[in-house]
């Protein structure tokens, strides 16, 4: 059509009833009629000045005093104005058209006797036409989808993709791929594809010619498997440019959407329900001329009407599925515009079932990057609690949202230490302008493996721009940032000891940073080029992240951190690691006291290294945030545990014990485990050493830690472990002893269970190894990092216990 037509865009109208169309006394040969809208006035009514309400879900425009109404029903030219009304609101030679809907027109600017004149053809019979061919829409066969291809500033793609394919930036890690044209595939689109079940890219897309007979009546059944929340995947319409007639499928923020217009007015049907991501999810659409209505899988039917009288769409453009093809003008008329990240299969339309291989073996003309779906190995992962089956060439995992882990998700996860499998993150809000001069960084971890990115925050969704990165690269700790002038690099000087807990620091002023690892010398570095501020406005990423098409390709690992982080403080301020998290992937617990709760539900647990404090609510005076802990006086002075499941903790080879105590005495009987048989297990304070005694087969492991007072009466922290016939004992974060001494053993007579700061006949039960209990208090005890044990109970049977004075 001509250009006049195409500005009507969806506001045409319909004749109400016969169109009245005189010459009253042949006065300037003014058109006389009636037009009548659809809906109601108010938003979304064409009426320039005036609105008038009728009966039956109608209404008509109008125009003020000394104003006429035009043609179009709804816009209003001044009675007096010296120009005609069909000149009001045009351009130069364009004149406004009636606009009858369901007839199609030609229009052809011709030149008459110096003037030019629209010169209209009508076919009124033919109201959906088969359009252009394909061959006239798609002409290149090299010609990719407009969002693959590269910006005149990124970096050029350097692969030859044979004929018909195309090179571009991948998107997950900024490498340079090949897009395939369909029925091709391969590194450099060598190999011949079979495509029977199509996965899109975001980027790719299938082109079918236009629909037939579907301008009054469409049905529609497929299924989707989404990887991501947004994207378009059925597209068709009159026009590319998305100036006409038009009918799209699309997801956004995770909800389906139907959205047409029949030419005055979109309509938009929304399901109720998001789909579910990396499952396959079932789509029925029915329109029926304005209605339509939408099913989600086994949801509820939505419906919705789209705008104006006019119920036929035209489609003159092909059908593209899984992407928006080569139409234009997609913002205006939809909310997003990449195409779809997934799996499509079984689409139906009006009877018809596609077949998305490439002509004569299928029905597709044309389409770029697609792939064949491998999906259907997550059918048999049902992944629990909204995780996501995520596929590689040979098996299919689940990635665990926060607060859940296991095979499939099946376990609830009270997060306290996160640890960090590989395929792990956590999610904050960048530093944005906080780091823009200074940057003073703090975290303390144990990794389990030589290589991962620890910390990460960036400018570009794309990975360029300015960005910091934390990582490790062979057991060095190698911090990287760069000002938008070129990246530097701060390594440590050694290696980091795998398996251990290690303190790492970062201060960055302008240009110069500073690296520190525990006791090492620290390492400056000067980034080049002129610039001094650093602006991170993307996410920041802690311990791996969703993608590495984020991170800069500067970073030299493209792999996640492994092990746990505990602390993370950003300019002087403690990170709470779970409660700032914006959202995280396949985080776990890190095998530590802080899993057990010790502090109680009205206290925090403050994780260091091996150990840890409590921070008590308001109100809470002592260590364990509930009652005071208990005290100790040294003679008939106890607390026994005998229940099944306190001595069964005690059963493993390996028992790691976690205590807080304070204690006056130089002697005396800390702890006692003794299971009715050949084993027991003592702490214990012997001439103001601690002394961890133990039985293995018939001899008896004594370790002595000598290099600490503890008997000063302040509130100590110690480890104990026994691990088959080895001891170790740590006080206080110091250094670990496992000196052993091995002696023959003695008789004893202590009934079993477990004895917290003495027993009954205390020289007898424990075979003379002491003859009283300790002087002092214990405030906490945790047992194999996640057994706590709740010392002052209803349940606890004590014996000459008072409440400690903290």
């Amino acid at each position: 059509m001509g250009a006049t037509v195409a500005a009507f865009g969806s506001l045409t109208f319909f004749l109400l009833g016969m169109v009245v169309c005189g010459i009253h006394d042949n006065q300037e040969n003014k058109l006389q009629f009636e037009a009548a809208f659809q809906g109601q006035c108010g938003r979304g009514s064409p009426c320039q000045q005036l609105c008038y309400e009728l009966h039956d879900g109608m209404y008509e425009c109008d125009c003020k005093e000394g104003f006429d109404l035009q043609e179009d029903g709804y816009s209003c030219y001044e009675s007096n104005s010296t120009l005609s009304p069909d000149q009001i609101g045009t351009d130069e030679n364009e004149i406004d058209v009636l606009y009858q809907k369901d007839a199609i027109f030609d229009a052809h600017l011709t030149s008459i006797n110096g003037s030019s004149e629209i010169i209209l053809l009508q076919n009124a019979n033919e109201s959906t036409t088969q359009g252009p061919r394909l061959e006239q829409k798609l002409t290149d066969t090299s010609t990719l989808p407009k969002s693959t291809l590269p910006l005149a500033t990124e970096r050029p793609c350097p692969l030859d993709c044979g004929s018909g394919g195309g090179c571009v930036i991948g998107s997950s890690d900024n490498l340079p791929i090949c897009l395939c044209p369909l029925g091709k595939g391969g590194s450099r689109c060598e190999k011949d594809v079979e495509i029977r079940s199509p996965r899109f890219t975001g980027t790719s897309w299938l082109a079918f010619p236009a629909l037939r007979g579907a301008y009054k009546h469409v049905q529609l059944t497929l299924e989707l498997r989404p990887e991501a929340y947004d994207g378009i995947f059925f597209l068709t319409g009159e026009r590319d440019d998305m100036a006409g007639d038009f009918m799209a499928l699309l997801l956004h923020q995770g909800f389906v959407e139907f959205r047409f217009d029949c030419g005055s007015g979109i309509g938009v049907v929304r399901s109720k329900e998001t789909v579910l991501l990396n499952q396959w999810n079932r789509i029925t659409l029915y329109r029926h001329r304005w209605d339509a209505w939408l099913q989600l899988n086994a949801g509820k039917h939505v419906q919705g009407r789209s705008k104006g009288l006019f119920s036929r769409i035209t489609f003159r453009e092909p059908l593209f599925i899984g992407g928006a093809g080569n139409t234009t003008g997609l913002s205006e008329k939809l909310p997003v515009s990449s195409g779809l990240k997934g799996c499509l299969r079984n689409l139906e339309v009006n009877d018809h079932t596609y077949k998305f291989a490439l002509e004569p073996i299928g029905e597709a003309a044309k389409g770029y990057g697609i792939e064949e779906c491998t999906a259907d190995r997550c059918s048999h992962v049902p992944c629990q609690h909204g995780g996501k089956c995520l596929t590689s060439d040979s098996s299919a995992v689940c990635l665990c949202p926060l607060g859940f882990s296991g095979d499939l998700c099946e376990i609830r996860v009270d997060l306290q230490v996160p640890s960090f499998n590989g395929s792990s993150h956590l999610r904050y809000r960048g530093l944005g302008e906080e780091a823009l001069t200074w940057l003073d960084l703090d975290i303390t971890l144990k990794p389990t493996a030589a290589d991962g990115l620890i910390l990460y925050n960036g400018h570009r969704a794309d990975g360029f721009g300015d960005f910091i990165a934390l990582y490790l690269n062979e057991g060095f700790v190698e911090f990287i940032f760069d000002l938008g002038t070129g990246s530097a690099i701060a390594r440590s000087p050694k290696r980091l000891d795998i398996g251990g807990w290690h303190q790492i620091k970062v201060s960055r002023t302008s240009r110069l940073a500073i690296l520190e690892v525990d006791n090492q010398l620290p390492i400056e570095v000067l980034s080049p080029g002129a610039f001094t501020q650093l602006s991170l406005p993307q996410n920041l990423f802690l311990g791996g992240a969703p993608n590495f098409g984020i991170v800069s390709p500067h970073v030299r690992v493209r792999s996640a951190f492994i092990g746990c982080i505990q602390k993370v403080s950003i300019n002087g301020r403690t990170v709470p690691i779970l409660a700032e998290a914006l959202g995280g992937a396949n985080v776990d617990n890190c095998p530590h006291p802080c899993v057990a709760r010790p502090c109680g539900e009205d206290g925090e647990c403050i994780p260091q290294l091996d150990y840890f404090t409590c921070r008590c609510k308001p109100g809470y005076r002592d260590q364990v945030c509930n009652r005071g802990p208990p005290s100790f006086k040294g003679h008939d002075s106890y607390l026994h545990f005998s229940e099944p499941q306190t001595i069964s903790t005690f059963s493993t080879t390996r028992l790691d014990i976690n205590m807080r105590f304070k204690v006056s005495s130089m002697n005396g009987l800390l702890l006692w485990l003794d299971t009715g048989y050949t084993e027991f297990l003592a702490l214990g304070l012997e001439h103001g050493n601690l002394v961890l005694r133990f039985s293995d087969r018939t001899e008896e492991v004594v370790v002595v830690h000598n290099s600490t007072v503890i008997h000063d009466n302040l509130w100590h922290r110690i480890r104990a472990v026994k691990d088959g016939g080895i001891g170790l004992l740590v006080v206080d974060n110091g250094p670990a002893l496992t000196t052993q001494l091995v002696e023959l053993p003695r008789i004893r007579t202590a009934k079993p269970g477990l004895y917290i700061g003495g027993m009954p006949q205390v020289l007898a039960g424990t075979g003379g190894r002491y003859i009283s209990g300790i002087q002092g208090c214990v405030a906490d005890l945790v047992l194999n990092t996640d057994y706590h044990l709740q010392l002052v109970s209803s349940s606890t049977l004590g014996h000459n216990i008072g409440e400690c004075e903290v």
